[in-house]
């Protein structure tokens, strides 16, 4: 279940006798964002001594956590130490001046906060820290604020002009073209030949335990045609639901092209979902994911739980939210010669879903940190909720090729 707690620390001493403890060097504000398995933080640190031109935060985890990658500082982990060492840009801070930087980590039995914490090697507070209190009101994360998402776009069409023009040319486009409909694709279905229970080409799966989610081939809702694929996805982890297609995706490349209408009824949670799973053969069979967190689209890599983009408030604004109560077309690019994708929501590019071989900030560096190009072998259609988040999503026209298709 998503949590956020603020813990903010060292922010009085108590009043010693003359030859006690050293006044407070720093102060650490903490904010926990929290899953079933993982966890984002973000720290702000407030440097209470003389000017510093670099510093290190360090501290010991009190359960079992492990930090998988940060931004805006170099984050390690040794057994149950950490240490966060600022970057080249924000190691100077002022006598009362802040850096904040963040990380990402997963936990198992235990993720308690950290007690007390040492700058540059010394003592935050000179000598012990309070237990870290947890307020009802955490310091908001910033709401990423998208551009707004226009009404989709076809194709560019030429101006009709009565005379036949012999060499048409249309508009160029920043983004992949191809035929409205899906013809060759390896995958290729409006679920116009199924009915009730999803059978033959589209069969029912419940990865690891199932619960009271539902997979049913609806025809009250459909992009096109009468017919479409509805999944109710309940929260928690076993009542997830996914619908996988039975067609040869391993042959599809070696760019993997893919491309859907959905429809969902809620807004993606602060906490982290999955609607689309495609497994990797590159990477034992562990699936990469699309889904969202933070209110925003990501992808999420199953073997290491690194997202694209970062969780860090600037990465998240870089995504998108995914629209409720109307069909959106949502496609996307995989290469499997190199580490390079892209997606795109209603003909739009998300800046933040980019990934190409230049590191970008806030973007893809947890992304970057795996050398091998994937390999999608599946393609898996519905929900998957780590906390207690449900939703009801349709799928329509689901088309996975190794040419670009259009929405």
């Amino acid at each position: 279940m998503f949590a956020a707690v603020v813990a903010v620390l060292a922010l009085l001493t108590p009043i010693r006798p003359a030859a006690a403890l050293a006044d407070p060097i720093c102060r650490v504000q903490w904010q926990n964002n929290q899953w079933g398995g993982g966890f984002t933080a973000s720290v702000k640190l407030t440097n209470l001594g003389p000017a510093l031109t670099s510093w290190q935060l360090g501290w010991v985890w009190p359960g079992d956590q492990r930090v998988t990658s940060g931004w805006n500082a170099t984050v390690t982990q040794s057994g149950t130490s950490v240490r966060a060492v600022n970057m080249s840009y924000n190691g100077s801070v002022p006598s009362g001046g802040s850096a904040e930087f963040g990380f990402q980590g997963t936990w198992s039995a235990s993720n308690t906060l950290p007690t007390s914490f040492t700058l540059n090697g010394a003592p935050c507070d000179g000598g012990g820290l309070p237990t870290p209190t947890p307020t009802p009101t955490p310091t908001p994360t910033p709401t990423p604020t998208p551009t707004p998402t226009p009404t989709p776009t076809p194709t560019p069409t030429p101006t009709p002009t009565p005379t036949p023009t012999p060499t048409p040319t249309p508009t160029p486009t920043p983004t992949p073209t191809g035929s409205t409909g899906c013809s060759g694709a390896v995958v290729c279905s409006g679920f116009e030949d199924q009915s009730g229970s999803p059978s033959g080409e589209w069969q029912v799966i419940t990865p690891n335990c199932s619960g009271t989610g539902t997979a049913t081939i609806d025809t009250s809702q459909s992009h096109s045609g009468g017919k479409s694929l509805r999944v109710n996805g309940g929260g928690n982890y076993c009542n997830h639901m996914f619908v996988g297609t039975t067609k040869n995706v391993s042959s599809i490349g070696p760019v993997v092209y893919g491309r859907m209408w959905v429809r969902h009824t809620t807004a993606l949670p602060s906490g982290h979902v999955t609607m689309i799973t495609m497994a990797d053969s590159a990477n034992g069979g562990r699936d990469l994911r699309i889904g969202g967190q933070n209110g925003a689209l990501q992808w999420n890599r199953e073997s290491d739980d690194a997202t694209l983009p970062e969780q860090s408030p600037t990465g998240v604004s870089l995504s998108v939210p995914l629209p409720t109560n109307r069909w959106v077309c949502l496609r996307y690019q995989i290469d499997t010669t190199r580490q390079a994708m892209s997606t795109y929501l209603d003909n739009q590019e998300v800046a933040g879903l980019h990934l190409d071989q230049t590191p970008t900030r806030d973007i893809d560096s947890q992304w970057l940190s795996r050398t091998i190009a994937p390999r999608p072998s599946t393609l898996r259609l519905g929900w998957e909720s780590y906390g207690s988040d449900s939703d009801t999503i349709w799928y329509d026209d689901v088309a996975l090729g190794s040419s670009p298709i259009s929405c």
